[in-house]
């Protein structure tokens, strides 16, 4: 029998990848999605029809990380091996725009599952293995560049503040309650199942739409700022090897490499032949109240305990991009009947 895993945030961009992952090693997976009227589930829907080998499909909960009797319920339906946790309100600049509740899923959610992880296992003597999803934007305006697992924070948004918090808990019940806890510090990573809303996604997004004629304009906030970009399908083994070490630890996640905004949006336009000059216009409302310029992630522990390193290099990760947005569009283009 294969380890059961549980996945809060699964129909996100990450949540599909690392479910992949682990129903290619074996696991049982489970995942937490919130109830909507509309489905969400774009990005998992085949993981839940199972796989060709026989194997079993992704079997989905209703839980939300507000609801601390909920998530308690779920640990205790599926008595799960490793719980990832990747659940947020994962989007920066609109954290400005919901504190609160930004505040409430990103920071209290994590203690409320903590909280749930820690009872299940001393009421049934067992040993729950918990990945808590940081972010580099904990470092925000760090004075050390690059940032490593000792680099100070020094969170500059709502979201980031949270994830801070965290962080801190983490640590906290692994500490106090011998709690096995990892804190995957990640850098930006991206992939063609990024949220259209994120500027890398919404940079390819437009590119292919512009490239077909179905659109003729893109508003973007600051070019300058600077991030360490990678590939998800590479950062979500990451998330997995940490589970696997004998003991838990903090491990930031990166590529080593800094690229400006401006710099995705010339290689991203230059694959489609266009010249964004003509089509790229800044908008204010775009712009974060409180900036970060720079993040760039020394991912030295990683490559020397877990046998890490990405794959995907950043110009590949833009074509990749590029090109599965430019068949979405030509896609819509069709359904028009154009």
């Amino acid at each position: 029998m294969g380890k059961v895993a549980l996945i809060t945030g699964i129909t996100g961009q990450d949540g599909s990848y690392l479910a992949e992952l682990l129903m290619s090693k074996d696991y049982e997976v489970h995942g937490v999605v919130r109830r909507s009227s509309s489905f969400a589930t774009g990005r998992i829907d085949h993981l839940r029809r199972g796989n060709e080998s026989g194997g079993r499909p992704l079997e989905l909960h209703y839980g939300d990380m507000g609801d601390a009797t909920g998530l308690r319920g779920i640990i205790e339906e599926v008595r799960p091996d490793e719980v990832y946790n990747l659940a947020a309100q994962s989007h920066v600049r609109i954290s400005f725009d919901q504190p609160e509740y930004t505040a409430d899923v990103v920071g209290l959610g994590v203690l409320r599952l903590l909280e749930a992880i820690r009872d299940h296992n001393q009421r049934h003597n067992r040993a729950i293995r918990f990945y808590q999803a940081g972010s580099s934007e904990m470092f925000g305006k760090a004075e050390e560049v690059p940032q490593r697992e000792t680099t100070r924070f020094h969170p500059r948004s709502p979201y980031a503040c949270a994830k801070a918090y965290a962080h801190s808990q983490t640590v906290n019940y692994r500490e106090a309650y011998g709690l096995f806890a990892v804190n995957g510090i990640l850098f930006n990573h991206e992939s063609p199942r990024r949220g259209e809303n994120f500027v890398t996604r919404k940079i390819t997004r437009s590119a292919g739409r512009i490239k077909v004629g179905l659109q003729d304009k893109l508003l973007l906030g600051n070019l300058e700022a600077k991030r360490d970009w990678g590939f998800a399908g590479d950062y979500v083994e990451a998330m997995w090897l940490m589970m696997q070490q004998d003991e838990s630890g903090d491990y930031v996640i990166a590529t080593g490499e800094t690229h400006s905004v401006r710099e995705f949006l010339e290689i991203a336009f230059d694959r489609l032949k266009l010249d964004w000059n003509k089509y790229v216009a800044i908008d204010p409302r775009h712009l974060r109240p409180a900036e970060v310029d720079i993040l760039c992630g020394d991912a030295s522990k990683a490559r020397k305990l877990l046998g890490w390193k990405p794959r995907v290099s950043f110009e590949q990760l833009v074509a990749m991009m590029v090109d599965a947005d430019l068949e979405l569009a030509n896609r819509e283009l069709r359904s028009l009947g154009r």
